[in-house]
């Protein structure tokens, strides 16, 4: 049954934005993307406030939501968190997990990879167990291990090709070796939760298959002008175009003119808006799980669980639909902008970009309908409509 949608669209392609436009599917894939007025079938009447017609959503850092985490819940949490995700605008979801011991890993990848076969999940992704003990954040520094290459590529083969990316910090043991098993897999190669210095990380970034940078800002040294670090040559290197840099725009992790000021400097092609949310995301304040540690989450943020003060903030509450809309509305970034790093730029990381993450002829009807508030109104997934 075809269905034919009309208002604002976003198309994040040489079109650009459509001030009447019409977006139309009937099955997966779209087949018509263009101007209300150069569509040869029957239109909806323009609407009095038109929606804002977006590309699916694309979250390529995501601990969980609905109550239910990626890296501690069964099958049923599983999908159920996803199901939460979809359902407000999150169309293509990359579930991560942390640091954790080979066992732990192989039975959280065997799970998550029921999703993925599903088309729940769109891959996995480590986040550890490779990192510094000194840039832990919401790892348990007794899950951190030391790089090991076989280790490695244990977990690639198990996961079937179901693993997408890995978290590792630079300065960790066998990096060469390290990379060299992600390249060889076509996994991507993501840096963070480090404390490496310049030379180190400018290295690791020309290493990978395709390489990422893991949640822009944290869980590395601030910026230093006398001081050249690992973030110093990661806002480098994404300004190139070299890597791809993560960035939690929820108002928590970053302020909100921090990343304005990355979108006006790197620029959305090379950001990708990630949630980094975990179970609590949509859920009352209280106490949560993330992997083995306690979390506590007080006024929507979310932290590791520590009686003697405040512990380190331990992944998000928002979903991708509200860091988009935040980056709009507080931070002051262009509607086009903002929806290219929330789509656009992560399908390109992930090597989607002709399947997904724009509004174009041909490829897959995974759509977000939201209001002028750009809050999520309706979803499509491969041309059906969700209902969580």
């Amino acid at each position: 049954m075809r269905t034919t949608l009309r208002g604002r669209v976003v198309t994040l392609t040489e079109v650009g934005d459509l001030a009447d436009g019409v977006v139309s599917f009937d099955g997966p894939r779209l087949d018509y993307v263009g101007p209300a007025a150069g569509f040869g079938g029957e239109l909806p009447p323009p609407a009095a406030e038109p929606p804002i017609i977006l590309p699916g959503l694309i979250d390529v850092h995501c601990h969980g939501g609905g109550g239910f985490g990626f890296p501690e819940t069964d099958a049923e949490g599983v999908a159920a968190a996803a199901s939460y995700h979809r359902g407000r605008g999150t169309t293509t979801l990359i579930a991560s997990l942390v640091s954790a011991t080979e066992t732990e890993l192989r039975d959280r990848i065997k799970v998550l990879g029921v999703a993925v076969d599903e088309g729940l999940l769109a891959g996995i992704h480590l986040e550890g167990p490779f990192i510094s003990e000194h840039r832990c954040g919401a790892h348990d520094p007794q899950r951190i291990l030391p790089g090991d290459p076989a280790l490695l590529e244990r977990l690639i083969d198990y996961g079937g090709g179901r693993i997408v990316s890995v978290t590792v910090a630079p300065e960790t043991a066998n990096f060469d070796a390290l990379a060299d098993v992600l390249a060889d897999a076509n996994v991507i190669l993501s840096l963070g939760h480090t404390v490496a210095d310049y030379e180190r990380s400018v290295h690791a970034m020309r290493r990978g298959w395709r390489v990422s940078i893991t949640h822009l800002f944290n869980a590395m040294p601030e910026l230093a002008h006398r001081d050249a670090n690992f973030l110093t040559a990661a806002m480098a290197a994404a300004g190139r175009g070299d890597v791809i840099a993560e960035v939690i725009g929820d108002g928590v992790h970053l302020a909100d003119g921090t990343v304005r000021m990355v979108f006006d400097t790197i620029g959305p092609a090379n950001l990708a808006l990630i949630t980094d949310s975990m179970a609590a995301a949509g859920q009352p304040d209280g106490r949560y799980q993330l992997g083995s540690l306690d979390v506590v989450v007080h006024d929507g943020v979310s932290r590791i669980y520590d009686p003697d003060g405040e512990g380190a903030i331990a992944g998000g509450t928002a979903t991708a639909s509200e860091v988009l809309r935040r980056t709009v509305f507080q931070a002051g970034v262009d509607l086009t902008a903002a929806a290219t790093a929330a789509c656009a730029t992560p399908a390109r990381l992930l090597g989607r970009s002709g399947e997904i993450g724009a509004l174009s002829t041909g490829m897959r009807a995974d759509i977000l309908i939201a209001d002028h508030h750009l809050t999520p109104v309706t979803v499509y997934k491969d041309g059906a409509l969700w209902n969580s």
